[in-house]
Protein backbone atom coordinates (compact mmCIF):
# COMPACT_ATOMS: atom_id res chain seq x y z
CA UNK A 1 0.00 0.00 0.00
CA UNK A 2 1.56 3.08 -1.31
CA UNK A 3 1.30 6.98 -2.00
CA UNK A 4 -2.05 8.47 -1.21
CA UNK A 5 -3.82 5.35 -0.33
CA UNK A 6 -1.64 4.90 2.57
CA UNK A 7 -1.55 8.62 3.23
CA UNK A 8 -4.99 8.73 3.70
CA UNK A 9 -5.16 6.74 7.11
CA UNK A 10 -3.69 7.18 10.53
CA UNK A 11 -0.48 5.59 11.82
CA UNK A 12 -0.81 4.66 15.85
CA UNK A 13 1.08 1.87 17.63
CA UNK A 14 2.79 1.25 14.32
CA UNK A 15 -0.15 0.39 11.97
CA UNK A 16 -1.94 2.40 9.47
CA UNK A 17 -6.01 3.08 10.48
CA UNK A 18 -8.92 4.84 9.42
CA UNK A 19 -9.87 7.54 11.40
CA UNK A 20 -13.05 7.39 13.63
CA UNK A 21 -13.98 10.94 13.27
CA UNK A 22 -17.27 12.25 11.62
CA UNK A 23 -15.03 15.03 9.55
CA UNK A 24 -12.90 14.54 6.73
CA UNK A 25 -10.09 16.62 5.41
CA UNK A 26 -9.70 17.13 1.60
CA UNK A 27 -6.25 17.54 0.42
CA UNK A 28 -5.44 20.21 -2.76
CA UNK A 29 -3.00 20.71 -4.43
CA UNK A 30 -2.56 24.23 -3.73
CA UNK A 31 -1.49 24.99 -7.95
CA UNK A 32 -4.47 23.45 -9.89
CA UNK A 33 -7.07 22.94 -6.97
CA UNK A 34 -6.96 19.11 -7.46
CA UNK A 35 -7.51 16.82 -4.97
CA UNK A 36 -4.82 14.85 -3.81
CA UNK A 37 -6.70 12.99 -1.21
CA UNK A 38 -9.38 12.50 1.37
CA UNK A 39 -8.52 11.54 5.16
CA UNK A 40 -11.10 10.62 7.83
CA UNK A 41 -10.25 13.16 10.80
CA UNK A 42 -8.52 11.64 14.03
CA UNK A 43 -11.18 11.91 16.70
CA UNK A 44 -10.68 12.47 20.19
CA UNK A 45 -10.03 8.54 20.99
CA UNK A 46 -7.70 8.76 18.17
CA UNK A 47 -5.75 11.02 20.05
CA UNK A 48 -5.92 9.14 23.29
CA UNK A 49 -5.05 6.22 21.31
CA UNK A 50 -2.32 7.53 20.45
CA UNK A 51 -0.70 8.97 23.25
CA UNK A 52 -1.05 5.64 25.02
CA UNK A 53 1.16 4.11 22.60
CA UNK A 54 3.50 6.15 23.22
CA UNK A 55 3.65 5.82 26.90
CA UNK A 56 3.36 2.42 26.86
CA UNK A 57 6.52 1.96 25.15
CA UNK A 58 8.42 4.65 26.26
CA UNK A 59 10.96 3.16 28.71
CA UNK A 60 11.60 0.49 26.04
CA UNK A 61 12.86 2.74 23.58
CA UNK A 62 14.97 4.96 26.26
CA UNK A 63 16.79 2.31 27.41
CA UNK A 64 17.80 0.75 23.92
CA UNK A 65 21.03 1.28 23.14
CA UNK A 66 22.51 4.42 21.59
CA UNK A 67 24.16 2.40 18.58
CA UNK A 68 20.47 1.11 17.89
CA UNK A 69 19.18 4.39 18.26
CA UNK A 70 21.26 5.78 16.00
CA UNK A 71 21.09 2.80 13.16
CA UNK A 72 17.71 3.94 13.21
CA UNK A 73 18.12 7.72 12.38
CA UNK A 74 20.51 6.60 9.59
CA UNK A 75 18.42 4.56 8.10
CA UNK A 76 15.71 7.09 7.57
CA UNK A 77 18.56 8.86 6.08
CA UNK A 78 18.63 6.55 3.66
CA UNK A 79 15.22 5.90 3.18
CA UNK A 80 15.50 9.92 2.30
CA UNK A 81 18.22 9.34 -0.01
CA UNK A 82 16.52 6.57 -1.49
CA UNK A 83 13.13 8.36 -1.93
CA UNK A 84 14.25 11.48 -2.90
CA UNK A 85 11.88 12.19 -5.89
CA UNK A 86 8.97 10.83 -3.93
CA UNK A 87 9.26 13.15 -1.30
CA UNK A 88 10.13 16.24 -3.83
CA UNK A 89 7.02 15.14 -5.35
CA UNK A 90 4.54 15.55 -1.91
CA UNK A 91 6.09 19.23 -1.62
CA UNK A 92 5.59 20.48 -4.66
CA UNK A 93 2.20 19.29 -4.75
CA UNK A 94 0.88 18.97 -1.67
CA UNK A 95 2.37 21.98 -0.53
CA UNK A 96 3.06 24.45 -3.45
CA UNK A 97 7.13 24.05 -2.86
CA UNK A 98 9.08 24.83 -6.32
CA UNK A 99 11.04 22.41 -7.19
CA UNK A 100 14.08 24.83 -5.90
CA UNK A 101 12.61 25.27 -2.33
CA UNK A 102 11.19 21.19 -2.57
CA UNK A 103 15.25 20.21 -2.58
CA UNK A 104 16.69 22.91 -0.34
CA UNK A 105 13.77 21.18 2.10
CA UNK A 106 15.20 17.60 1.10
CA UNK A 107 18.82 18.73 1.93
CA UNK A 108 17.62 20.90 5.39
CA UNK A 109 15.67 17.86 6.44
CA UNK A 110 19.05 15.44 5.68
CA UNK A 111 20.93 17.67 8.16
CA UNK A 112 18.77 17.49 10.55
CA UNK A 113 18.89 13.79 10.57
CA UNK A 114 22.64 13.64 10.98
CA UNK A 115 22.52 16.37 13.67
CA UNK A 116 20.01 14.01 15.59
CA UNK A 117 21.95 10.83 14.87
CA UNK A 118 25.03 12.35 17.08
CA UNK A 119 22.43 13.29 20.06
CA UNK A 120 22.28 9.12 21.56
CA UNK A 121 25.87 9.56 22.20
CA UNK A 122 26.05 13.05 23.70
CA UNK A 123 22.88 12.78 26.34
CA UNK A 124 25.71 13.28 29.23
CA UNK A 125 25.45 13.77 33.11
CA UNK A 126 27.71 15.37 35.01
CA UNK A 127 29.85 14.87 38.67
CA UNK A 128 29.90 17.90 40.52
CA UNK A 129 31.79 18.93 43.84
CA UNK A 130 29.73 19.27 47.24
CA UNK A 131 30.28 21.86 50.00
CA UNK A 132 29.03 18.79 52.41
CA UNK A 133 32.47 16.08 53.52
CA UNK A 134 31.59 13.12 51.94
CA UNK A 135 29.05 13.92 49.29
CA UNK A 136 29.38 13.33 45.29
CA UNK A 137 26.63 15.23 43.70
CA UNK A 138 25.57 13.65 39.82
CA UNK A 139 23.31 14.99 37.50
CA UNK A 140 21.83 12.80 35.32
CA UNK A 141 20.16 13.60 31.77
CA UNK A 142 17.22 11.39 30.42
CA UNK A 143 14.24 11.84 28.23
CA UNK A 144 11.26 13.84 28.63
CA UNK A 145 8.84 10.82 28.10
CA UNK A 146 6.29 11.53 25.43
CA UNK A 147 6.70 14.77 23.37
CA UNK A 148 3.97 16.30 21.26
CA UNK A 149 4.80 17.77 17.97
CA UNK A 150 2.41 20.01 15.78
CA UNK A 151 3.72 20.22 12.32
CA UNK A 152 2.89 23.61 10.25
CA UNK A 153 2.34 23.68 6.34
CA UNK A 154 5.13 25.84 5.41
CA UNK A 155 8.20 23.92 5.55
CA UNK A 156 6.61 20.86 6.72
CA UNK A 157 8.76 17.93 6.55
CA UNK A 158 12.32 19.70 7.99
CA UNK A 159 10.18 21.71 10.92
CA UNK A 160 8.83 18.52 11.88
CA UNK A 161 11.33 16.80 11.64
CA UNK A 162 13.28 19.07 13.65
CA UNK A 163 11.13 17.80 16.64
CA UNK A 164 10.85 14.43 15.72
CA UNK A 165 14.81 13.70 15.03
CA UNK A 166 15.90 14.99 18.43
CA UNK A 167 13.54 13.59 20.36
CA UNK A 168 13.31 9.86 19.43
CA UNK A 169 16.87 10.02 19.60
CA UNK A 170 17.00 11.31 23.05
CA UNK A 171 14.49 8.56 23.97
CA UNK A 172 11.41 9.83 23.77
CA UNK A 173 7.97 8.72 22.19
CA UNK A 174 6.38 11.25 19.94
CA UNK A 175 3.16 11.76 18.52
CA UNK A 176 2.48 14.21 15.82
CA UNK A 177 -0.33 16.63 14.39
CA UNK A 178 0.30 17.40 11.24
CA UNK A 179 -0.88 20.67 9.72
CA UNK A 180 -4.32 19.53 8.18
CA UNK A 181 -2.67 21.75 4.58
CA UNK A 182 0.29 19.44 4.77
CA UNK A 183 -0.73 16.15 6.58
CA UNK A 184 1.81 13.86 4.41
CA UNK A 185 4.79 15.94 4.42
CA UNK A 186 4.23 17.29 7.70
CA UNK A 187 3.57 13.70 9.57
CA UNK A 188 2.46 10.39 7.27
CA UNK A 189 5.51 10.50 4.92
CA UNK A 190 7.28 10.69 8.16
CA UNK A 191 5.90 8.28 9.90
CA UNK A 192 6.70 5.91 6.49
CA UNK A 193 10.47 6.63 6.90
CA UNK A 194 10.71 5.61 10.28
CA UNK A 195 8.43 2.44 10.17
CA UNK A 196 10.95 1.26 7.07
CA UNK A 197 13.95 1.98 8.90
CA UNK A 198 12.72 -0.08 11.22
CA UNK A 199 11.66 1.87 14.25
CA UNK A 200 9.32 -0.21 17.00
CA UNK A 201 5.87 0.48 17.05
CA UNK A 202 4.33 3.32 19.31
CA UNK A 203 7.72 5.03 19.20
CA UNK A 204 6.28 7.81 16.40
CA UNK A 205 2.59 8.04 16.18
CA UNK A 206 0.58 10.64 13.44
CA UNK A 207 -3.09 11.86 14.36
CA UNK A 208 -4.38 14.19 11.29
CA UNK A 209 -7.80 15.91 12.37
CA UNK A 210 -9.30 19.10 12.63
CA UNK A 211 -8.12 22.02 14.84
CA UNK A 212 -11.89 22.42 16.16
CA UNK A 213 -11.90 18.52 17.31
CA UNK A 214 -8.42 17.59 18.37
CA UNK A 215 -6.43 20.98 19.04
CA UNK A 216 -7.25 21.56 22.46
CA UNK A 217 -7.49 17.64 23.65
CA UNK A 218 -4.02 16.84 21.23
CA UNK A 219 -2.28 19.42 24.41
CA UNK A 220 -3.88 19.18 27.11
CA UNK A 221 -3.81 15.35 27.36
CA UNK A 222 -1.91 14.42 30.41
CA UNK A 223 0.58 12.02 28.93
CA UNK A 224 2.45 14.30 26.93
CA UNK A 225 5.39 16.90 29.18
CA UNK A 226 6.41 18.91 26.02
CA UNK A 227 4.96 20.36 23.27
CA UNK A 228 6.51 21.36 20.35
CA UNK A 229 4.77 23.89 18.19
CA UNK A 230 5.69 25.71 14.66
CA UNK A 231 3.08 27.86 13.28
CA UNK A 232 1.44 31.70 13.65
CA UNK A 233 1.96 33.86 16.95
CA UNK A 234 -1.51 33.77 17.73
CA UNK A 235 -2.35 30.07 17.75
CA UNK A 236 0.93 29.56 19.68
CA UNK A 237 -0.37 31.80 21.91
CA UNK A 238 -3.01 29.60 22.70
CA UNK A 239 -1.39 26.37 22.86
CA UNK A 240 0.73 27.78 25.36
CA UNK A 241 -1.82 29.00 27.57
CA UNK A 242 -3.37 25.57 27.95
CA UNK A 243 0.33 23.98 28.16
CA UNK A 244 0.68 26.37 30.95
CA UNK A 245 -2.42 25.61 32.86
CA UNK A 246 -1.13 21.70 32.83
CA UNK A 247 2.60 22.82 33.60
CA UNK A 248 3.73 21.52 30.32
CA UNK A 249 7.06 22.63 29.05
CA UNK A 250 6.73 23.99 25.32
CA UNK A 251 8.66 24.93 22.40
CA UNK A 252 7.33 27.31 20.66
CA UNK A 253 8.37 28.48 17.16
CA UNK A 254 5.92 31.31 15.74
CA UNK A 255 5.65 34.11 13.36
CA UNK A 256 8.06 36.83 12.06
CA UNK A 257 8.47 40.58 11.36
CA UNK A 258 12.23 40.07 9.57
CA UNK A 259 13.96 43.29 8.36
CA UNK A 260 16.64 43.43 6.11
CA UNK A 261 18.72 46.76 7.09
CA UNK A 262 20.83 47.98 4.26
CA UNK A 263 23.35 50.68 5.40
CA UNK A 264 24.59 53.56 3.38
CA UNK A 265 28.21 51.64 3.03
CA UNK A 266 25.96 48.98 1.98
CA UNK A 267 26.69 46.57 -1.58
CA UNK A 268 23.51 47.74 -2.75
CA UNK A 269 23.53 44.81 -5.99
CA UNK A 270 24.18 42.70 -3.33
CA UNK A 271 21.84 43.88 -1.03
CA UNK A 272 19.38 44.09 -3.46
CA UNK A 273 19.89 40.30 -4.84
CA UNK A 274 19.55 39.01 -1.09
CA UNK A 275 16.33 40.89 -0.13
CA UNK A 276 14.77 39.16 -3.58
CA UNK A 277 15.84 36.36 -2.60
CA UNK A 278 14.81 36.75 0.98
CA UNK A 279 11.30 37.93 0.54
CA UNK A 280 10.58 35.75 -2.02
CA UNK A 281 11.62 32.19 -1.41
CA UNK A 282 8.12 29.68 -1.08
CA UNK A 283 6.52 33.09 -2.10
CA UNK A 284 7.39 34.66 1.05
CA UNK A 285 5.74 32.15 3.28
CA UNK A 286 8.23 31.79 5.66
CA UNK A 287 8.76 32.74 9.04
CA UNK A 288 12.09 33.94 8.25
CA UNK A 289 11.41 35.66 5.39
CA UNK A 290 11.88 39.06 4.86
CA UNK A 291 9.06 41.32 5.97
CA UNK A 292 10.74 44.72 5.98
CA UNK A 293 13.30 46.01 3.75
CA UNK A 294 14.80 49.02 5.97
CA UNK A 295 17.31 51.40 3.64
CA UNK A 296 19.15 54.01 4.23
CA UNK A 297 17.83 56.98 2.92
CA UNK A 298 20.99 58.51 0.67
CA UNK A 299 20.86 55.47 -1.38
CA UNK A 300 17.07 54.62 -1.32
CA UNK A 301 16.38 55.27 -5.14
CA UNK A 302 19.32 53.55 -6.08
CA UNK A 303 18.42 50.28 -4.11
CA UNK A 304 14.95 50.59 -5.17
CA UNK A 305 15.69 50.54 -8.92
CA UNK A 306 17.91 47.54 -8.12
CA UNK A 307 15.43 45.43 -5.91
CA UNK A 308 13.29 45.92 -8.97
CA UNK A 309 15.04 44.65 -11.34
CA UNK A 310 16.14 41.73 -9.68
CA UNK A 311 12.39 41.11 -8.57
CA UNK A 312 11.76 41.23 -12.42
CA UNK A 313 14.08 38.09 -13.17
CA UNK A 314 12.51 35.88 -10.87
CA UNK A 315 10.32 33.72 -12.44
CA UNK A 316 6.12 33.12 -11.33
CA UNK A 317 3.85 30.61 -11.73
CA UNK A 318 4.03 26.44 -12.30
CA UNK A 319 6.31 24.93 -9.47
CA UNK A 320 7.81 22.25 -11.38
CA UNK A 321 9.15 24.58 -13.85
CA UNK A 322 13.00 24.78 -12.95
CA UNK A 323 12.59 28.50 -13.77
CA UNK A 324 10.19 29.15 -10.84
CA UNK A 325 11.44 30.72 -7.90
CA UNK A 326 7.45 32.37 -6.78
CA UNK A 327 4.79 29.49 -7.03
CA UNK A 328 1.46 29.51 -5.04
CA UNK A 329 0.57 29.94 -2.02
CA UNK A 330 -1.36 27.67 0.08
CA UNK A 331 -5.10 28.36 -0.56
CA UNK A 332 -7.06 31.66 -1.74
CA UNK A 333 -7.74 32.44 1.71
CA UNK A 334 -3.76 34.06 2.47
CA UNK A 335 -4.56 35.82 -1.04
CA UNK A 336 -7.64 38.06 0.10
CA UNK A 337 -5.78 38.29 3.34
CA UNK A 338 -2.64 39.62 1.78
CA UNK A 339 -4.75 41.99 -1.09
CA UNK A 340 -6.72 43.66 2.38
CA UNK A 341 -3.39 44.32 3.84
CA UNK A 342 -1.53 45.86 0.71
CA UNK A 343 -4.78 48.02 -0.10
CA UNK A 344 -5.15 49.41 3.14
CA UNK A 345 -1.58 50.45 3.32
CA UNK A 346 -1.61 52.08 0.42
CA UNK A 347 -4.49 54.01 1.66
CA UNK A 348 -1.99 55.08 4.07
CA UNK A 349 0.17 56.37 2.05
CA UNK A 350 2.00 53.63 0.87
CA UNK A 351 3.23 54.19 -3.12
CA UNK A 352 2.58 50.46 -5.00
CA UNK A 353 5.44 50.56 -7.46
CA UNK A 354 4.96 47.09 -8.29
CA UNK A 355 1.58 45.39 -8.08
CA UNK A 356 1.76 41.69 -8.85
CA UNK A 357 -1.34 40.08 -10.60
CA UNK A 358 -3.44 37.15 -9.44
CA UNK A 359 -3.72 33.77 -10.93
CA UNK A 360 -5.58 31.69 -8.73
CA UNK A 361 -3.42 31.11 -5.54
CA UNK A 362 -0.57 32.37 -7.81
CA UNK A 363 0.62 35.91 -6.49
CA UNK A 364 3.00 38.14 -8.66
CA UNK A 365 5.71 40.41 -6.99
CA UNK A 366 4.42 43.38 -5.17
CA UNK A 367 6.36 46.39 -4.17
CA UNK A 368 5.38 49.01 -2.21
CA UNK A 369 7.37 52.18 -1.02
CA UNK A 370 7.42 54.85 1.61
CA UNK A 371 6.11 52.77 3.98
CA UNK A 372 5.96 53.32 7.61
CA UNK A 373 5.42 51.23 10.51
CA UNK A 374 2.04 52.12 11.44
CA UNK A 375 0.75 50.57 8.06
CA UNK A 376 -0.49 47.03 8.11
CA UNK A 377 2.38 45.68 5.54
CA UNK A 378 4.81 46.33 8.10
CA UNK A 379 2.84 45.75 11.37
CA UNK A 380 1.74 42.18 10.22
CA UNK A 381 3.12 39.22 8.66
CA UNK A 382 2.67 39.70 5.62
CA UNK A 383 3.29 35.64 4.60
CA UNK A 384 2.88 36.15 0.92
CA UNK A 385 4.80 38.13 -2.01
CA UNK A 386 4.66 41.57 -1.01
CA UNK A 387 7.83 43.76 -0.23
CA UNK A 388 7.42 46.67 1.76
CA UNK A 389 10.57 49.50 1.44
CA UNK A 390 10.91 51.50 4.73
CA UNK A 391 13.37 54.51 4.50
CA UNK A 392 15.87 55.78 7.59
CA UNK A 393 17.45 58.94 7.73
CA UNK A 394 20.63 56.86 9.49
CA UNK A 395 21.69 53.93 11.42
CA UNK A 396 19.79 54.39 14.77
CA UNK A 397 16.57 54.97 13.12
CA UNK A 398 16.73 51.79 11.03
CA UNK A 399 17.64 50.31 14.68
CA UNK A 400 14.84 51.74 16.13
CA UNK A 401 12.19 51.23 13.16
CA UNK A 402 13.50 47.46 13.31
CA UNK A 403 13.19 46.83 16.69
CA UNK A 404 9.72 48.11 16.44
CA UNK A 405 7.68 45.43 16.29
CA UNK A 406 6.10 42.47 18.57
CA UNK A 407 8.16 40.06 16.56
CA UNK A 408 11.52 39.20 16.90
CA UNK A 409 12.95 36.01 14.93
CA UNK A 410 15.08 36.44 12.32
CA UNK A 411 17.00 39.25 10.13
CA UNK A 412 19.91 40.78 7.93
CA UNK A 413 22.29 44.22 8.15
CA UNK A 414 24.46 44.41 4.65
CA UNK A 415 27.65 46.63 5.19
CA UNK A 416 30.62 47.07 3.85
CA UNK A 417 32.00 47.04 7.17
CA UNK A 418 31.58 43.71 8.63
CA UNK A 419 32.71 45.08 12.44
CA UNK A 420 29.76 47.67 11.93
CA UNK A 421 27.12 45.47 10.57
CA UNK A 422 27.72 43.24 13.85
CA UNK A 423 27.55 46.38 16.24
CA UNK A 424 24.12 47.02 14.55
CA UNK A 425 22.94 43.06 14.30
CA UNK A 426 23.36 42.96 17.96
CA UNK A 427 21.09 45.97 18.87
CA UNK A 428 18.37 44.04 16.91
CA UNK A 429 16.10 42.64 19.14
CA UNK A 430 16.09 39.03 17.70
CA UNK A 431 16.76 35.50 17.87
CA UNK A 432 18.81 34.86 14.97
CA UNK A 433 20.39 37.59 12.88
CA UNK A 434 23.14 37.44 9.77
CA UNK A 435 25.52 39.75 8.04
CA UNK A 436 25.91 40.58 4.02
CA UNK A 437 23.25 37.84 3.57
CA UNK A 438 19.20 37.55 3.67
CA UNK A 439 17.23 35.98 6.66
CA UNK A 440 16.44 32.86 5.55
CA UNK A 441 18.99 31.04 6.76
CA UNK A 442 18.94 27.42 9.08
CA UNK A 443 21.76 25.11 10.55
CA UNK A 444 21.09 21.99 12.09
CA UNK A 445 23.81 22.33 14.99
CA UNK A 446 23.24 26.08 15.56
CA UNK A 447 20.63 27.63 17.75
CA UNK A 448 16.71 28.19 15.89
CA UNK A 449 14.59 30.22 17.63
CA UNK A 450 13.12 33.47 18.68
CA UNK A 451 12.54 36.39 21.10
CA UNK A 452 9.31 37.93 22.10
CA UNK A 453 6.05 37.17 20.20
CA UNK A 454 7.79 35.01 17.81
CA UNK A 455 8.68 32.04 20.09
CA UNK A 456 9.81 30.40 23.51
CA UNK A 457 13.34 28.10 23.68
CA UNK A 458 15.34 26.58 20.65
CA UNK A 459 16.08 24.05 18.22
CA UNK A 460 19.11 22.73 16.96
CA UNK A 461 22.04 21.22 18.14
CA UNK A 462 23.03 21.18 21.50
CA UNK A 463 19.96 23.70 22.26
CA UNK A 464 17.60 21.00 20.92
CA UNK A 465 19.24 17.99 22.94
CA UNK A 466 18.25 20.13 26.49
CA UNK A 467 15.01 21.06 25.14
CA UNK A 468 14.45 17.42 24.56
CA UNK A 469 15.22 16.46 27.96
CA UNK A 470 15.30 16.72 31.69
CA UNK A 471 18.00 16.38 34.30
CA UNK A 472 18.10 14.99 37.85
CA UNK A 473 20.43 15.82 40.55
CA UNK A 474 20.61 12.73 42.71
CA UNK A 475 23.50 13.23 45.89
CA UNK A 476 25.36 10.34 47.25
CA UNK A 477 26.51 10.29 50.83
CA UNK A 478 29.50 7.80 51.61
CA UNK A 479 29.02 8.16 55.33
CA UNK A 480 25.83 8.82 57.29
CA UNK A 481 24.74 12.26 58.01
CA UNK A 482 24.94 13.69 61.57
CA UNK A 483 22.01 15.46 62.60
CA UNK A 484 21.95 17.89 65.49
CA UNK A 485 18.45 17.38 66.70
CA UNK A 486 19.40 13.62 67.86
CA UNK A 487 21.35 12.62 71.06
CA UNK A 488 24.34 10.29 70.37
CA UNK A 489 24.24 6.58 71.38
Amino acid sequence: MNGATQYSKQFIAGKWQEGSSQQTIVNRNPFTGDIIQTIVCASVDDVNQAYEAAKSVQKDWEATTPAHKQDILNRVIDGMIRRRDEIVKWLVEEGGSTLAKANIEWQATIYTLREAATFPYRVSGKILPSNVPGRENRVYRSAKGVVAVIGPWNFPLVLAMRSIAPAIATGNTVVVKPASETPVTAGLLIASLFEEAGLPAGVLNVVVGKGSEIGDPFVSHPIPSLISFTGSTEVGRHVAEIAGRYLKDVALELGGNNVLIVLDDAHIERAAEAAAVGKFLHQGQICMALNRIIVDDSIYDDFLDLFLHKVGQLGVGDPWSESTMIGPLINHEQVTRIERDVEQSVRMGAHCVLKGSVEGNVMHPTVLTEVTNDMPVAQNEIFGPVAPILRAKDESEAITIANDSMYGLSGSVFSSSLERAVHVAKQIQTGMIHVNDQSVNEEAHVAFGGEKSSGVGRFGGEWALDKFTTVKWVSVLQNYAEYPFFAKG
